[in-house]
């Protein structure tokens, strides 16, 4: 028994202690609010619950300094205005059975407790029947000050100096591009689906949305720009169990990311792996490797059926019939897309028929022929002539050079070698032969044995060293290794991406990018690096944002390189390229000039060299 145990195991003294309600209300926070986005998730969601048909969300430095909201719902008399900070304060439980039958958003009473621990809040509430409002100034769990105010109908809580007593978290929040990025997604996720409810987003004074009520896809496109309008199916089914209201993407306009998908369960946004799954199955073989469909899809279940009570922040569910929810659900999908794509076909018009007269009485049709020559013989070809046919689709000069380059069938990745890490002595001469394997591997000799080089992480190791360069040199080299697009070509973002991406201009403008902004989310591309294709600049750009706002890129030092490094991943060569055989030597030259050609950017290894003992194994 150790020291300690043996300490406690023999007090006399009692050591269990009832916690504070300021510090049990901090570790309730912890909780509830992580950061800025969750205050503003838990003050729209009160909002809706008061019945605001109006709703106004203002932000000041990400949320740091002031997160506010107006809204035009019930208001409070003087009393709930007081004992709405207090824990497990709420309209909407009276009893454990109401737990399973719950219809708003709301119900622990944790929301206001829980900020009103962490900040300095000031609420000015009124009914729509009194004359004069309530004013209630908080900090710190503790009371200010309660009196009497002029304010119109409903309510407004203005939340100020988040986590001014908890300096630790606040030393953990993210720069303000990347937390408001946070509060815009939270804003979406609430929005979409309460769609007959006015909103607004105001971040340090400028105006991101201005949502009026109206029909789903309306919403959509008051979020997303009204392009989106044409790139979905509705998608709309009713059973015994459940009803299914929303919008599937287009094929066409499948993504690489997940970041538009969208499901809710009676008004609330959920993640539900297994349902989302059923989304993407209907889909089956209609959308390129590696894409991901768009879609915004409600749903309507009983809520007795359904467990909400089993994460904080209630985005994650149970249901009692997730097998029958995940067939119906995929079958809906299926049908909308089956029945649109049918129509679409169906709204061109229908060919002239041919008119083909019929045989002769009696007629026989020849017998199809066919002209071979009965001596001819493949295997008699020269070896001179084989030997041809074959070096010219390899790349290959003798016998002896296709023995040099030659690799396993069964090649997956290269870290499946269980062999040491490259030591490359020296690069292969510019002369030498590639092969490629699997469309994935570039296989050359080296003096110290046989080369194995996946192909895309060469390539970017090549596109990082070559950006980093560039951005450490003057403009006018920088503007020489881009290429004018023929015509110019426009790129949307949402308005917190906008403002981001409108950050990193003048980056990618050192990169070989020429953009200029044209609106307030729009920008338009009228150079790009010479690698990048202008099909892929949404697509990059999209991607580019996700990686600058995730913790993909925290390993890092600083923005050049992190943009450096999501660029070269977002325009090297893929798996499954094919690549001739001047390609494949140019980039296994330039890998090879690089000061690292042994790993990429990110860390993982590029280069497995396989020795010739190895070999004759």
């Amino acid at each position: 028994m150790g020291i300690r145990n043996f300490e406690i195991k023999n007090r006399t003294v009692d050591i269990i202690n009832i916690l504070p309600d300021s510090v049990a209300n901090q570790i309730a926070a912890g909780e509830v609010v992580d950061r800025p986005a969750s205050a503003v998730k838990e003050l729209l969601e009160n909002a809706m619950d008061a019945g605001a048909t109006q709703i106004d969300m203002v932000v000041k430095d990400a949320g740091r300094t002031l997160i506010q909201t107006i809204d035009n719902g019930c208001g409070m008399s003087d009393s709930d205005a007081r004992l709405c900070f207090e824990r497990h304060a709420t309209s909407k439980i009276h009893r454990a059975d109401d737990l399973f039958a719950i219809h708003t958003m709301g119900f622990r009473g944790e929301a206001l407790a829980s900020i009103a621990a962490i900040a300095q809040v000031e609420l000015r509430t009124r009914m729509h029947d009194s004359e004069l409002g309530t004013q209630v100034i908080i900090e710190g769990s503790q009371i200010v000050s309660q009196q009497p105010t002029a304010c119109p109908p409903g309510t407004s809580i203005a939340v100020k100096n988040l986590f001014f007593n908890v300096p630790a978290r606040r030393n953990f929040l993210k720069k303000d591009s990347v937390e408001l990025s946070h509060i815009e997604e939270v804003f979406r996720r609430v929005t979409l689906i309460h769609y007959d409810i006015g909103f607004s987003l105001t971040s340090n004074g400028k105006m991101l949305y201005d949502l009026k009520p109206g029909s789903m896809l309306q919403r959509i496109a008051g979020l997303y720009g009204n392009a989106y309008k044409e790139r979905f199916f509705n998608v709309e089914e009713e059973t015994d169990l459940l009803k299914i209201k929303g919008f599937v993407g287009k094929p066409e306009y499948a993504r690489k990311t997940r970041g538009e998908q969208y499901l809710f369960v009676n008004g609330r946004f959920i993640k539900h792996p297994a349902l989302s799954a059923a989304v993407e199955k209907a889909y089956n073989d209609m959308l390129p490797e590696r894409s991901f469909p768009s879609y915004f899809i409600g749903l309507q279940v009983d809520p007795a059926r359904i467990d909400i009570n089993i994460h904080p922040t209630k985005t994650e569910v149970k249901f009692v019939d997730e097998h029958a929810m995940f067939a119906i659900l995929r079958s809906a999908v299926k049908k909308a897309l089956g029945q649109f794509t049918l129509a679409t076909e169906l709204e061109f018009d229908t060919p002239a028929e041919f008119n083909i007269p019929p045989a002769p009485k009696g007629y026989v049709p020849p017998e199809p022929k066919i002209s071979y020559n009965p001596d001819y013989n493949p295997f008699r070809a020269t070896p001179t002539q084989t030997r041809m046919k074959l070096d010219s689709s390899h790349g290959i000069d003798t016998p002896e050079d296709y023995k040099r380059v030659k690799a396993p069938k069964d090649i997956q990745d290269l870290d499946a070698f269980d062999l040491e890490a490259p030591v490359v002595a020296a690069a292969p001469q510019p002369s030498a032969q590639c092969l490629q394997v699997q469309g994935r591997y570039i296989v050359t000799s080296l003096s110290s044995g046989l080369a194995v080089i996946d192909q895309q992480r060469a390539h970017e190791r090549v596109l990082y060293d070559r950006l980093t360069s560039q951005n450490a040199q003057t403009q006018d080299l920088r503007q020489a290794t881009s290429q004018a697009l023929l015509f110019p070509v426009n790129c949307q973002f949402t308005p917190a991406d906008a403002d981001l991406f409108g950050e990193l201009l003048p980056d990618l403008r050192g990169y070989g990018f020429a953009i200029d902004p044209m609106g307030q989310c729009t920008f338009v591309v009228t150079a790009t690096p010479a690698d990048l294709k202008e099909s892929q600049l949404q697509e990059t750009f999209d991607r580019m944002l996700a990686d600058y706002k995730s913790s993909t890129l925290q390993k890092y030092n600083n923005r050049t390189q992190s943009l450096c490094a999501s660029l070269a991943r977002q325009m090297a060569v893929k798996p499954g390229t094919v690549l001739g055989q001047e390609e494949m030597q140019q980039l296994v030259a330039d890998l090879f000039a690089c000061p690292m050609p042994e790993t990429s950017p990110s860390g993982k290894k590029i280069i497995t060299v396989v020795k010739p003992e190895e070999i004759l194994k």
